[in-house]
C-alpha cells in the first residue's frame, strides 16, 4: 500500500501556506511505543522549521509565535517538535504537523485589543467605604496618648 504524496505546501489558514521544503524531519528512537520495538525502529520524529530565515509568515506572526513557542525555539531560531506518542512513523510525522498547524494558526491569529474600562461609581464607592474601615481600625491599634507634659 502506497502512501498518498504529500502537498508541497502546508496549509495553514485561507492565504497562509507553508512549502513543505521549509520543514526537515528527522526520526530518532522512541523510548515509549514503538522504540522498544526488536528491530529498534526509529518511530519518533523532530519536526524542524526555521522561523526566523521563512518567507511565508509576516513578521508580526514570526513575532507572535516566537512567544507561542517557548523551549520549542533554539537559539539559531528554528521550532523543534518532537512527536513519540505512537508507534508508528507516520502517525508520529501526522501527530508533529498537527502541532505545527496549531502553533502556527495561533500566531496567525492578531490578538484582541484590550478595550479600557472604568469602574462604576457603586464600586468606586465601595472601595473607599473600605480603605475607610480599613484606616479605621489601623488607627484604634495605636497607643493612645500619655497625656501631655
Amino acid at each position: 500500500m502506497a502512501n498518498p504524496p504529500r502537498p508541497a505546501r502546508l496549509e495553514i489558514l485561507p492565504g497562509i501556506t507553508v512549502p513543505e521544503a521549509e520543514l526537515r524531519e528527522r526520526f530518532i528512537h522512541a523510548g515509549g511505543p514503538g522504540g522498544q520495538n526488536v528491530n529498534n525502529v526509529a518511530t519518533a520524529v523532530q519536526l524542524r522549521f526555521d522561523v526566523a530565515r521563512t518567507t511565508a509568515l509576516s513578521d508580526a506572526v514570526k513575532a507572535r509565535l516566537v512567544q507561542f513557542a517557548g523551549r520549542r525555539l533554539t537559539a539559531e531560531g528554528e521550532l523543534v517538535i518532537d512527536a513519540r506518542t505512537h508507534r508508528t512513523r507516520e502517525a508520529n510525522r501526522r501527530e508533529a504537523r498537527a502541532r505545527l498547524i496549531a502553533l502556527l494558526r495561533r500566531a496567525a491569529l492578531p490578538p484582541r485589543p484590550r478595550r479600557a474600562t472604568t469602574p462604576s461609581p457603586a464600586k468606586r464607592a465601595a472601595r473607599l467605604r473600605a480603605k475607610q474601615r480599613r484606616a479605621h481600625l489601623k488607627q484604634n491599634r495605636r497607643r493612645p496618648d500619655q497625656g501631655t507634659d
